[in-house]
């Protein structure tokens, strides 16, 4: 009888091997571990905006509109819960990817109204707060690569014959993943509308312009 289990153990092992369901838990983790990178990177973003608006405020605390935009974005996005489950759930990855990207928005449009600025351009807080911010955008894009080529080589494993039937039999379906649509909006640079607000120099606003997102 022991003989016999440890013969089922060992087809069961070899059947499991050859139908990809090792495959898909390898290209699984891989998910995971990229999705948890993108995490990490987001709340690091979140964690600058409350010092950049402060900064901000202290040199065009009339830039209300903007400023609140940044802080109601960043709460919007941070209210989200970022479960497990996130990743296996599309409607909720599409909130997540749509606050984000509110954010992104709304911190391209904080970046416009500090041009305008001089004297927070040239301090020192603000410089290294951008920079912190520029690095932490850039380490982004990095991070959502990685995890949207974890997804695709995932999908792809799922989708194949004969993974596709492990897939079925064990409940696995697509992972969703960012939209070229969602990269398209947040990547447009922000219309930005001074209205009458004056620089601290005294200078009337030129024409808004937008900017390049960072």
């Amino acid at each position: 009888m022991r003989k016999l289990l440890t013969m089922l153990a060992a087809l069961a092992t070899l059947s499991l091997t050859n139908c990809g369901y090792n495959a898909i838990q390898t290209n699984d983790e891989q998910v995971k571990s990229a999705w948890s990178e993108v995490l990490n990177q987001y709340q690091r973003r979140a964690d600058l905006v409350p010092n950049l608006v402060n900064t901000v405020k202290g040199f065009a605390a009339q830039e209300q509109k903007v400023l609140i935009g940044v802080t109601e974005a960043r709460a919007k996005a941070s209210s989200i819960q970022l479960t497990p489950e996130l990743i296996n759930d599309p409607a909720a990855f599409a909130k997540f990817q749509a606050a984000q990207g509110e954010l992104t928005q709304a911190l391209n449009r904080l970046m416009v109204v500090s041009e305008r600025y001089p004297d927070l351009k040239s301090d020192q807080n603000f410089r290294d707060l951008q920079a912190q911010l520029e690095g932490t955008e850039n380490r982004i894009t990095v991070a959502r690569n990685r995890y949207i080529d974890a997804v695709r080589q995932y999908n792809v494993t799922v989708r194949s014959f004969p993974t596709n039937l492990t897939a079925k039999l064990f409940d696995l379906s697509l992972k969703p993943n960012f939209t070229v649509e969602n990269e398209s909006q947040i990547s447009t640079a922000p219309t930005v509308d001074f209205g009458t607000s004056t620089p601290p120099n005294g200078t009337a606003p030129a024409p808004a312009s937008g900017a390049p997102a960072k």
